[in-house]
């Protein structure tokens, strides 16, 4: 999709005389030169290699009382090194695709042997510790190979710790457990750099949204959404602010920092809206109380537009939330408002009225961002 707008983008500058035809040639032939971004052929070994990896562990699972104790463990074991090796010698070779198959398989192995091992010699643990390790196995793969298929495997794994740990305790705080998903995060964005996985990165940091999320559901309260608006705007003003630190580090990681940073903000800020939105307890009795959501309204109001100024030029991906949160609020403001003083007829007036002008505004902006607009790399159109 990139290499068709860019051959479009090129033909549009050779025909206004910006870039002569040799030069277009050279640019076109530089981009068709790089690795591609996506392989079908790779998609098909690593969904090719998780079959198989299914496969054999079914096939050892069903055999398993027909074999005796220490074939079962000298062969599990033979089955990981050997596929760890042979992923060592395919990437030696030059053969990637082959290399993060067989290493994928290798990995998957693991995972099964630990458990067929422990129901063979009645190991005490449970599933949690299980896919802890796992991890730790798939993030060490990722990193002594620089495997971005394994970078992505850990994520999936880190996604069934979740898994595991909602499934039996999604309304408790269970031991030190809940401090494993920003770890393992942690670790997968290490891992993005260190490998360059850079599509990995959102397995990362849609966990950290959820785990945040599960957090304030834990502690639903007006005080809680409070800390979790506040947090999600003082990460995204870290990584957006030109005085900030961090804005030169989120910058190489593309859109993803701001646009998650931002999507935690403007969770927080919805939370406020549900727990105020019913109004204030005093003295036994329930009393509407318009004052406190025209005051969030307005907060909100004021994050999307710091959000487009900070970062609506150079990341779609904010400026699109943005957008969305600001005319989401807009009419929120209206049926609270307006929408209970004025008729049914008149409050879809106002709202096609409000919609209008913010439509008026977006066009506004993007005219504006479309002339202040340097060269942008792929990475700024497509990561968010």
């Amino acid at each position: 999709m990139y290499r068709a707008r860019l051959e479009r983008d090129i033909k549009i500058w050779v025909d206004k005389g910006l870039v002569d035809a040799p030069t277009a040639a050279a640019i076109l032939s530089e981009y068709d030169s790089r690795p591609a971004s996506f392989s079908l052929g790779r998609v098909l070994a690593v969904m090719a290699a998780l079959l198989v990896g299914v496969a054999i562990l079914l096939f050892v699972a069903s055999n398993w009382e027909a074999i005796p104790r220490i074939i079962r463990l000298f062969g599990l074991i033979a089955m990981i090194w050997a596929f760890y090796l042979g992923g060592a010698y395919s990437f030696v070779r030059g053969h990637s695709i082959l290399a993060s198959a067989v290493l994928i398989l290798g990995t998957m192995s693991f995972g099964g042997a630990m458990s067929l091992v422990g129901q063979m010699y009645n190991m005490s643990g449970d599933e949690l510790m299980m896919m802890i390790v796992w991890f730790a196995i798939a993030s060490i793969a990722a990193a002594l190979f620089r495997s971005s298929a394994q970078v992505a495997l850990a994520g999936f794994l880190a996604w069934g710790f979740c898994g595991f740990y909602l499934w039996d305790h999604y309304d408790q705080w269970y031991g030190l457990m809940p401090w494993a998903p920003p770890v393992m995060a942690a670790v997968l964005i290490a891992l993005v750099r260190y490998v360059d996985a850079p599509r990995s990165r959102h397995l990362a940091y849609l966990m950290l949204v959820g785990w945040l999320t599960w957090i304030f559901a834990q502690y639903e309260s007006l005080h809680a959404a409070i800390v979790l608006a506040a947090a999600g705007m003082i990460a995204f003003l870290a990584v957006s602010l030109p005085v900030s630190p961090l804005m030169r580090i989120a910058r190489t990681a593309g859109a993803a920092p701001a646009f998650y940073s931002f999507l935690i903000a403007a969770i927080g800020l919805f939370a406020i809206h549900g727990e105020i939105g019913s109004g204030i307890f005093e003295n036994n009795i329930w009393v509407e109380n318009k004052l406190p959501l025209i005051a969030i309204a307005f907060a909100t109001l004021a994050s999307a537009v710091v959000a487009i100024i900070l970062s609506g030029r150079d990341n779609g991906a904010v400026r699109y939330l943005a957008y969305a949160v600001f005319a989401w609020e807009i009419l929120y403001l209206a049926s609270e408002t307006v929408g209970s003083i004025i008729g049914t007829s008149g409050f879809f007036l106002i709202c096609g009225v409000l919609v209008a002008i913010a439509a008026w505004l977006v066009i506004r902006l993007e005219r504006r961002f479309s002339h202040h607009d340097g060269p942008r790399s792929e990475s700024q159109e497509v990561q968010a």
